[in-house]
């Protein structure tokens, strides 16, 4: 029989009603009493990070994204410290912790329950992440607003985050302790290792709603591991790419974009930037810039309610692109889950072969 609280159990809800009640202080506790059983197992200076993302993993929600952004933060701090060894002492050390800031009956059952089935999926993660630090500490020093819901932050590491374009990182906020959401750098790697993030706030996303409505220049954020999503170049080709972009979606295929300016290699790209009209078109000048700097690239708008557009450029994003597509083409697109619910058996109804589609399908594992 399975010891894992269903998603809808009371229990669960309870847990995580409790632990929403916990205050962040409590991480200093749960430190002391780790170290109380294990000296030195765990930095002072880190058991924030860790306790808050633990707890959060325990008594969270499934979904799959968040899911995946706290075993990609959690495997690595895990394998960084060296703590698979120690799960079991600091499944304890949380438990005796919690119980303490936030007295539940279901603490003593669920909740060790909860927490075998997150320190289960920690250890599978630990095998996948590989080697590394599990957070860096970056300053946020602009932050803008092109709209209403929608912010581009530049960030400064501390210490240089290893990305690529295409990929995609944790983010967390000191205000929002304990979530961590996926967002994709807008840039290829800088010389002052910058690096520049799109997010939309969406109703129901809490994190997406402080980076674009709370967050300040001068806060400090975490970011993650960087991870694949299935975006980034294969270096043994260099076809002609045809990039697909909606809303936000934008930031990892711009930074593709980046990525060949710093080697062209005789690539053609047309990028297709899809926006409800042309007022949403929010990273207009820097593609604007980007434009009338390389003869390669053709970006294209295509807006989806704007009857002032030019007729080439009304009507949904992947719709346009067809009409800009060439056999000899990668195609990679990214975008919210209406853009890509139907876009793979769309383009393979037109015979276009499925290695040369391109989505970002792990931002969902």
């Amino acid at each position: 029989m399975s010891t894992l609280i269903d998603d809808d159990h009371p229990a669960r809800v309870s847990l995580a009603a409790a632990w929403a009640s916990v205050d962040v202080r409590a991480a200093g506790d749960f430190w002391c009493t780790l170290e109380d059983r294990r000296p030195g197992l765990l930095p002072h200076r880190d058991a924030p990070l860790f306790f808050t993302a633990l707890g959060q993993l325990m008594v969270g929600d499934n979904d799959p994204p968040s899911r995946a952004a706290l075993l990609m933060v959690l495997g690595r701090a895990y394998r960084h410290f060296d703590l698979l060894p120690h799960a079991t002492t600091i499944g304890d050390a949380l438990l005796a912790t919690i119980a303490r800031h936030a007295p539940h009956p279901l603490w003593a059952t669920a909740g060790e329950r909860s927490l075998c089935r997150a320190t289960r999926g920690v250890r599978r993660a630990a095998a996948q992440v590989g080697d590394g630090p599990a957070w860096w500490h970056v300053q946020v020093i602009v932050h803008e607003r092109p709209s209403p819901d929608i912010a581009i932050l530049t960030v400064r590491p501390w210490r240089r985050l290893p990305h690529q374009p295409g990929q995609a990182v944790p983010v967390c906020t000191p205000r929002l302790p304990g979530h961590w959401r996926w967002l994709s750098p807008a840039n290829a790697p800088r010389a002052d290792g910058t690096v520049e993030l799109h997010v939309r706030a969406v109703p129901a996303g809490t994190v997406s709603h402080r980076l674009v409505h709370e967050v300040r220049p001068g806060e400090l954020l975490w970011l993650g591991p960087p991870g694949n999503t299935g975006l980034s170049l294969d270096p043994a080709r260099a076809d002609d790419l045809l990039l697909v972009a909606g809303g936000t979606g934008l930031a990892p295929l711009r930074a593709l974009v980046e990525q060949i300016a710093a080697a062209p290699g005789g690539r053609r790209v047309t990028l297709i930037v899809g926006a409800r009209n042309f007022t949403d078109l929010y990273d207009a000048i820097a593609l604007d810039k980007l434009q009338c700097a390389h003869d390669w690239l053709t970006i294209v708008p295509a807006l989806s309610d704007d009857p002032c557009a030019e007729p080439v450029e009304q009507g949904d994003a992947l719709t346009i692109a067809l009409d800009h597509h060439r056999p000899d083409q990668e195609i990679y697109l990214c975008g919210p889950p209406a853009m890509l619910a139907n876009a793979r058996p769309r383009l393979r109804a037109l015979g276009i072969p499925a290695a040369r589609i391109h989505l970002p399908e792990s931002f969902t594992r």
